[in-house]
This record gives structure tokens, sequence and C-alpha cells, in this order.
């Protein structure tokens, strides 16, 4: 049995403490508000394609964690917030992190996270991951929707090619336990690499989505639109150059392929903007355009949407 933290308990991380939780690993959950409440007093529900799951799991907010916990207590503490929260949650949490040398495993958007993780706590604690084909959402307090294959990608960053890293023991772990509780996972030798793949979707649909109010299936599928997303991921995969990943004709091809055979999905940049928000627009949109102008490119597309949905306009 493994002990997991889950830093933020919204649709992403709530699936899967849900899914660990109901396979018999002790999970602390962290969260706030009404939603924190709930989970407290009534536990957390998660709606998953056509099942129910109902789980009593520990939830804390912040204080709570640093008063009652160590983060020695864990086997690995995971991040599933959003990107725009990264940097306030670490320099609020990095004194308690820094009392032990536990794994942190990102599941976030972005290519930024990881970075901003090392810093502060040091490359070799870093596990990058990413959450692949899952949609979910807080429906009400406590109660959680999601939908999709649901997969977990994940693997040391920065990976150290030929070399025997620390870190991948615990990965092979993490892989048999989130398989055993329904989670279908992979293991990386290059998280960068699958960290900027799933960056050209992000891009490609996520800042459009929240502009023009469509879900994903309609934007492929729109004789206008489907250039636009497109042509954000083509940028996505010039702006991979900056970090030293070649992506070309191919990648951005076999992603705008797999976003295309989708279900209709609402992106999570489309939820906040309808909730009222912040969008994790500097970290999707953002991170293509501070590496296009360090490499001295244009990305015409990324570039009007984003100043679009920065002015307000959508």
């Amino acid at each position: 049995m493994l002990s997991i933290l889950m830093i933020g308990a919204g649709g992403i991380g709530g699936y899967y403490g849900a899914r660990l939780s109901e396979a018999g690993h002790r999970v602390v959950l962290t969260a706030r508000g009404a939603h924190l409440a709930a989970l407290q007093k009534t536990g957390l529900v998660v709606h998953y394609e056509n099942r129910r799951i109902e789980c009593r799991v520990s939830a804390v907010d912040h204080v709570a964690l640093i008063q009652n916990y160590q983060p020695g207590d864990f086997d690995v503490i995971a991040i599933a917030l959003k990107s725009t929260a990264t940097q306030a949650v670490l320099n609020e949490l990095a004194p308690w992190l820094a009392q032990s040398d536990v794994p942190i495993l990102s599941l976030q958007n972005g290519v930024d996270n990881e970075p901003m993780i090392a810093r502060v706590l040091g490359e070799n604690r870093v596990l990058g991951g990413l959450a692949v084909r899952i949609g979910g959402h807080i429906v009400e307090p406590g109660v959680v929707e999601a939908e999709g294959i649901a997969q977990i990608v994940m693997g040391e960053w920065p990976c150290v090619p030929d070399e025997q890293d620390a870190r991948r023991p615990l990965l092979e772990i993490l892989h048999n336990a989130f398989e055993l509780a329904g989670i279908p996972t992979t293991v990386s030798d290059d998280i960068r690499y699958e960290l900027w793949r799933k960056l050209l979707i992000n891009n490609g649909v996520n800042p459009i989505s929240a502009l023009t109010g469509l879900d994903t299936q309609s934007l492929t599928r729109h004789p206008h639109f489907s250039g636009i997303v497109y042509g954000m991921m083509a940028e996505t995969a010039a702006a991979a150059n900056a970090d030293g990943l070649d992506l070309g004709k191919v990648d951005v091809d076999e992603m705008f392929g797999l976003i295309s055979s989708f279900n209709a999905i609402k992106t999570s940049m489309l939820v906040d903007k309808e909730k009222g928000r912040p969008l994790e627009l500097d970290s999707i949109a953002g991170a293509v355009l501070r590496r296009s102008k360090e490499l001295g490119i244009d990305a015409p597309y990324t570039a009007t949407v984003n100043a679009l949905l920065e002015y307000g306009l959508g």
C-alpha cells in the first residue's frame, strides 16, 4: 500500500485520488472552501463514465497539512493544481517540503511546472507527468465528474540518458500501483518530449475554445477554426526547439488526429472562462510565445488568440 498526497482535489486530482483510494492506498487530498468542507463531511464522489465512486479520504487545507503531516509520511507527493497556482503553492509549502526528499510528481498542464519545482526543491526530486485524454471538473462541492481514458504518463525530470536514475524504482512501483487501480500508466524515458507533445494539443484547442466557447469536436471539425487549431499546434512544435526538442509535422498531424478523434470535450480553459477563474494562458500559449521569441520566430495564430483573451474579447 502506498501513501500518496494529492495537492489539489479538483477534476484531475479528485479522480486519480478516488481511484487510488478505492484500490486500498492511503490518500490525503488538499482542497479549500466549500469543496474541502464537503470532502471532510461526506467524502468524495466521482462520476466516471457509468460508474459512481464514493470514498472517504483525508482532506485538509495547507495549514492543516503542515500541522498534522510530515512530507516523509508519503511515498510520493502529486501536484494536480492549475499551473497558475504552482509558484504560489511552492512559496507556501517549500519550507515544509524541504524537510524530506520525497519525490514530487507534477500532473499539470504546460512545460514549465517541472523546472519551477526543480528550482525550489532540486532536480533529483522531480517526476514529470501528464494526464492524458481526461476531462475532469468539480460539479459541486465534494463531487467530481470525469471522462476519457484518463491515462498517466510519467518519468524522471530531467532524464539523464544512459544513466541509472535513483527515481526509476519508485516510478516502477507507481506504475504497477496505478495500473492495478485502473489507471492506464506509462513510464517514459523522455518525459520532456511527452510534455511538449501534450502542449501541442493544449495550445491547439484550449485558448481558442475559451475564445469561441466551442468544444474540441466543434473546433476540429469547423471549416475555419480547424485551420487555426492546426496552426497553433504547428507553432507549438516549432517553439519546442528552444528546449532542444525536434517536433515536426508528423507530431502535429498525429496530435491533431488524436484530438479530432475525441468526443466533444469542453476544455479546462473554457470551463475556467465560464466560471470566471484565471486561465492557464501563460503556461500554455505563453510558454509557446516566450520560446518563439527566444528563437526569433513568429507565432501569429498563438499571439492573436492570446492577445484577444488577454484583452477580454472572448
